[in-house]
């Protein structure tokens, strides 16, 4: 086996993402993650359950939805727990889409349902920023609702997108005030360090420490993060030099195009390699459509 750079899984790609939050031995960090980012509004989440992260329409013709993260806790909520690596075009959208399957999920056959309906929250955790807010460093949580316009009061509570801009998220280990700092600092930086830092010697912390250190794999866990990070730095590297490309030539539109060429570039690769098209439509941003030409 490869040696890894990195002491610690990277959180940003699919199978450290899914080790450290989407397994039974370590829900406790997705609760407490949770918790410290909802309490203020949703109170104490006591207990997670893991839900099959691939949702079907009512019919054979509907689109599907395939979650990273789905879970509901003992009130019967549901949490939908996103990571999304790059920017796409319809981002907002696709939340929104992947909100109505909860939601729909909680009808009830029969001619006595009153509608009444469970909170159902989206989080989503962001590698980008969002081009409108790009002005806004200090802006990198959004909590959205449905709010009457004039009044700027809540109209509808309980539905709740929430979303984190990670490359917004600066500050050092001495700057955190909160347990919710820490647990953005944990994310974003993870796989940066080279040992746990003093100020995240809490009990949660450790585990999840524990838990990423990347020599306690064995050889199943350790080709398959080995996969995934090539997945993520093909995917960053393509990005990055459309990026470059575009500011030689200078323009919005050079960008534009320099991106989406490596990212049919990465769509044909993944598709060469057996990925399921929502799985590229993930990695890439590209359309359904646009994958099912290549």
């Amino acid at each position: 086996m490869n040696e890894f750079a990195e002491k610690y899984v990277n959180p940003f790609t699919d199978y450290g993402f899914k080790r450290l939050f989407g397994e039974e031995p370590t829900k406790d960090l997705l609760l407490d993650f949770l918790n410290e980012l909802l309490r203020e509004e949703q109170g104490e989440i006591v207990e997670l359950s893991y839900l099959k992260n691939e949702v079907l329409g009512h019919t054979g013709l509907d689109r599907k939805a395939v979650f990273d993260l789905y879970c509901t806790n003992e009130k019967g909520e549901k949490f939908i727990v996103e990571l999304q690596k790059t920017k796409q075009k319809f981002f907002k959208d696709r939340t929104l889409y992947y909100s109505t399957f909860p939601i729909r999920e909680q009808a009830v056959k029969g001619a006595e349902w009153n509608f009444e309906l469970k909170k159902v929250y989206l989080v989503a955790i962001l590698d980008f920023v969002f081009e409108e807010d790009e002005n806004k460093p200090e802006k990198y949580r959004y909590n959205v609702k449905l709010s009457d316009i004039e009044t700027h009061k809540v109209f509808y509570n309980k539905l709740t997108f929430i979303y984190l801009e990670m490359p917004k998220f600066n500050k050092t280990i001495d700057e955190l005030e909160n347990r919710f700092e820490k647990w953005m600092y944990v994310i974003k930086n993870l796989h940066k360090l080279d040992r746990v830092p003093d100020k995240l010697r809490e009990k949660i912390f450790l585990k999840l420490f524990e838990k990423a250190e990347i020599a306690k794999f064995n050889h199943e866990e350790y080709m398959q993060y080995e996969e995934s990070l090539k997945y993520y730095r093909d995917l960053k590297n393509s990005l990055d030099t459309a990026r470059e490309e575009g500011r030689e030539e200078g323009r919005e539109e050079g960008l534009k195009q320099g991106e989406q060429k490596k990212q049919m570039e990465i769509a044909i690769g993944m598709k060469k390699d057996g990925l399921t098209v929502d799985a590229i439509i993930k990695y890439t941003g590209l359309s359904r459509e646009e994958i099912e030409k290549i």
